[in-house]
């Protein structure tokens, strides 16, 4: 809302989610694991302790055989680049694919690996890789991709028996599948959709519940992604956001700590040179009473409620501000204030200073 007033001179893994075995001796077809599965990320290190089997006696008179010595001290990695870690525990959602890379210490040429992945214990999938060489011929390296496409905990058991070359490993990964939830629900995929918001530099306390405070990051996600406004998290929407897609393109890096406000978009955006603090929706100047472009300063700062229901605000040019109102629509609809929303407005007052500049654009 514009006042008239006479002019004076006023913040996420990918998460890399590695488990590891290693082992001294063969591993035999049968012989049981003694590895773990982790439900966290972390990294763990067993050995196995099968016994090698003797060579069979050569008979009278014949030179005896040599017999193939295989490698020991194998070390095998699983990591998961594109789960998520929530709560300590790696996440993803359901429906989403993740590569599973494994890596072999030393890469020995010919070696197999046997990949199973399963669904609260259900195989839903089994696939036999070849260990191929790394770029630099020190490791093995494999990648398998797995999707589940229904939620529940995912687990995937890397086996390599062992061969004459190579000493056996076994080795395990678990990955919760999340199922979406919406508003008003208490989750560990809205702890997710939080982080990742959060992550896109999107103002949003972590509350743990798909509030008020979710619904508006995800409508100005909508619109930094150039899809209009809406508060619905739909499957392409989630996608992104799990992708970590879209950036604020700052405009004018040289002008220090400013605020953009992107009429555009409807986005305002709190800066420090290129790096971005926090996004918010706005509601700017309806067609009949547009928001004034250029650059400007913060110059005069009023806390509270005015009596004509603007909130917290931030005076840049005469009566044109930055603050709070009920209602700040998802369209333009003020007398040519950037409305934010009341529940957003107090964290904007609390970054903006008087001097601060105010960049508005179109």
């Amino acid at each position: 809302m514009r006042r008239q007033i006479a002019p004076l001179s006023a913040v996420l893994a990918a998460a890399i989610l590695p488990f590891s075995v290693t082992t001294g001796t063969a591993l035999a077809a049968g012989s049981p694991t003694t590895s773990s599965t982790a439900a966290a990320p972390s990294t763990a290190t067993t050995t196995a302790s099968t016994a090698a089997k003797a060579p069979p006696k050569p008979k009278s008179g014949a030179p005896p055989k040599a017999t193939p010595t295989p490698s020991t001290g194998v070390t095998a990695k699983l990591y998961i680049p594109d789960a998520f870690v929530v709560h300590h525990d790696a996440v993803t959602v359901a429906g989403r694919t993740l590569h599973v890379e494994g890596f072999v210490r030393p890469y020995v040429a010919g070696q197999t690996v046997e990949v199973k992945s399963s669904l609260n214990g259900k195989v839903f999938k089994t696939d036999r890789l070849r260990i191929k060489p790394s770029a630099k011929g020190t490791d093995g390296v494999f990648i398998e991709k797995v999707t589940s496409a229904k939620a529940g905990l995912v687990r995937v058991r890397v086996t390599h028996l062992a061969t004459a070359q190579e000493a056996g490993f076994q080795v395990r990964r678990a990955i919760a599948a999340l199922s979406p939830t919406g508003p008003g629900s208490r989750s560990e995929f809205v702890d997710l959709i939080q982080q990742r918001l959060v992550a896109l530099h999107f103002y949003l306390p972590l509350s743990g519940v798909y509030d008020l405070q979710t619904n508006l990051a995800v409508d100005a996600y909508h619109r930094l992604l150039g899809r209009g406004t809406s508060p619905a998290l739909d499957p392409a929407t989630l996608a992104d956001l799990l992708d970590g897609k879209g950036a604020f393109a700052v405009r004018d890096p040289h002008d220090g700590k400013h605020v953009e406000g992107d009429l555009g978009d409807q986005l305002l955006a709190l800066i420090n040179g290129t790096n971005v603090y926090q996004i918010y929706p706005i509601s700017s100047g309806k067609p009949s009473t547009p928001t004034i472009l250029g650059r400007f300063q913060v110059y005069m700062r009023t806390p509270g409620y005015l009596p004509d229901g603007m909130y917290f605000s931030d005076f840049f040019y005469g009566g044109y501000a930055i603050h709070g109102y009920d209602p700040a629509p998802d369209y333009p609809a003020s007398h040519g204030c950037m409305r934010l929303p009341i529940s957003d407005a107090l964290s904007v007052w609390n970054w903006l200073n008087y001097g601060v500049t105010v960049d508005v654009y179109q």
